[in-house]
């Protein structure tokens, strides 16, 4: 192939018509995108604030459980636990049974079907 053919080629105009519906259809294309409201951004002036106060606290308990830890052995520290009172176990029992009952019963009214 030499330069007289490619100038020929390259000189020969061939129009590309597209097909009947293609042109609607990328117009269709253009309106539904351009009617789509854009993503809602990331609260990073909300979310940083609270990501270094989390952070503070972080590094101030660390902290302070280096310096308990110096302090005390940690023999000291670990205690085998006492006996509880039998009564107060049992109110926590109670008071974890009516809030699963709660929760429960919650959950099959909010997960009942409207007819």
């Amino acid at each position: 192939m030499g330069d007289d053919d490619l100038a020929r080629i390259l000189s020969n105009e061939q129009w590309v018509i597209p097909s009947a519906g293609f042109a609607i259809a990328v117009m269709d294309a253009v309106r539904r995108d351009s009617t789509v409201p854009p993503p809602i951004p990331f609260p990073w002036k909300r979310i940083l604030p609270m990501a270094l106060v989390a952070m503070f606290i972080l590094v101030a308990l660390s902290i302070a459980g280096i310096t308990l830890l110096i302090e005390y052995p940690l023999s000291q520290l670990i205690q085998w636990p006492k006996p509880r009172n039998a009564v107060g176990a049992a109110w926590i029992a109670l008071s974890l049974v009516v809030t699963s009952l709660a929760v429960r019963l919650s959950m099959r009214f909010a997960c009942r079907k409207p007819y």
